[in-house]
């Protein structure tokens, strides 16, 4: 049980950073929160992939990961304009 919750955390952080590193610009949120998205773009990714049956193959599961990925960069990318304030994108000019 805490192997499993220490791996998602881990899995979770590897992630959330390729998200962040994927994202094209700065995005303004803290290292928390990437791992929080990246830890949920996993299990959501993981259940997604299970039910188009690529959750699990014989070799590294890349279907899988891409699922994942694509998930934390959308997650990264709703949490970045979340927190930006008042819905401009993180880095935007003020009128």
């Amino acid at each position: 049980m805490i192997g499993t919750i220490l791996w998602a955390v881990i899995g979770g952080a590897i992630i959330g950073v390729l998200a962040r590193l994927i994202l094209p610009g700065r995005q303004n949120i803290s290292v928390l929160l990437t791992v929080v998205v990246g830890i949920v773009a996993a299990l959501i990714g993981g259940l997604i992939a299970t039910w188009l049956g690529v959750g699990q193959t014989s070799g590294v599961d890349w279907i899988r990961h891409g699922i994942q990925i694509l998930l934390a960069v959308i997650g990264v990318y709703i949490a970045a304009r979340a927190t930006s304030g008042h819905g401009r994108p993180a880095g935007g000019a003020r009128m």
